[in-house]
């Protein structure tokens, strides 16, 4: 391990501090940069995923991909985790917390929005993200894009009826113009360049080149990216932290306990079926994460920019990455 991995959680952190010292100062003038968005998915944070996620693409044998029903274990232990337990155990422990813990320190109508939000967060699974973390647990590349591939498909059929139900509201319309731009731009961009990529090296470097030279030399460039859109998200949501900074703790404490609490389910169930650390890792990742972009995107829609569901899948965005990366080192602590 490098340097630069060994002390990921100290860069973690400076990018957090730094990200918010830089909205509070220049918030007005990285405004633009925010703004530069297609169907709610934001450009310049969407180049630095697309960053980390290559390299991970780039790894795809699609000649074995044929193969992938080896997995199906995998595979059903994530659609079960997904969409028989994640959505409803993410209001569970919302509700629990947001409105019988900390009753004395929300009122009922914040309490409200924030579990509407937590509901909204807990329905989308990870769509792009999950390539980073299977990348850094060294998971199955092939077996992380079936995966993701079949949650968006079951995205389109389960995400209305699941938050209809959870919510108790008829109005729903989602944005499928933020999905279908998120699927494009997360998956098919970065998976069409990394086949082309994938092809051309091997066959003019030579295979051996390709593993310790140039996947070597690539590990930095997603390290650097994750660091750069830490402290972007972080810049442009750094109001909305240091306004609300009580409320925030408080939401981020029932959806962090939903992270941990989905990745361990899934991971000793993986382990009970004697699923592979390969297989097992991006499993529990899917589920751990969320489709934040998603998830954003409907909360504005269904209850308005400022509301309280909106700031609830805000904070989503802000603990993803640190609670993930957490989740990642104990993968590979635990690599069998």
């Amino acid at each position: 391990m490098g340097k630069f991995e060994k002390y990921l959680s100290v860069w973690v952190a400076l990018a957090i501090l730094v990200g918010i010292g830089i909205g509070r100062l220049f918030g007005d003038s990285i405004q633009f940069l925010s703004d530069i968005e297609v169907a709610k998915v934001n450009i310049p944070v969407a180049i630095l995923v697309w960053m980390m996620i290559y390299p991970m693409m780039v790894q795809i044998d699609f000649s074995s991909l044929k193969n992938v029903t080896k997995n199906s274990k995998g595979i059903g232990l994530t659609l079960v985790i997904n969409w028989l337990v994640k959505p409803f155990t993410m209001a569970f422990f919302a509700w629990l917390f947001l409105d019988q813990i900390f009753q004395a320190y929300l009122s009922p109508e914040d309490a409200e929005q924030y579990i509407a939000g937590a509901i909204i967060l807990g329905a989308a699974p990870c769509t792009a993200m999950v390539f980073v973390w299977s990348y850094l647990t060294k998971g199955d590349a092939n077996y992380t894009l079936v995966q993701v591939s079949l949650n968006d498909i079951i995205l389109l059929v389960l995400f209305i009826p699941i938050v209809k139900f959870l919510l108790g509201v008829t109005n729903i319309q989602i944005p499928y113009d933020t999905l279908i731009y998120s699927v494009v731009i997360f998956v098919v961009i970065p998976l069409t360049a990394g086949y082309i990529s994938n092809k051309y090296l091997i066959k003019n470097y030579g295979i051996d080149w390709f593993k310790e030279v140039f996947l070597h030399r690539l590990k930095p460039v997603s390290m650097i990216a994750l660091i750069t859109t830490l402290v972007l998200l972080f810049a442009f949501q750094g109001d909305k932290i240091l306004n609300k900074p009580f409320d925030i703790l408080l939401i981020a404490i029932p959806l962090t306990i939903q992270t941990y609490f989905i990745f361990f389910i899934t991971w000793f169930i993986g382990r009970y079926l004697k699923l592979k650390h390969s297989v097992c890792s991006p499993s529990a990742m899917i589920g751990a994460s969320n489709f934040f972009e998603l998830a954003v995107a409907v909360a504005i829609s269904l209850f308005g920019l400022n509301s309280g569901a909106s700031l609830a899948t805000v904070v989503g965005v802000l603990i993803e990455v640190p609670v993930m990366l957490s989740l990642v080192a104990i993968a590979n602590k635990w690599k069998y």
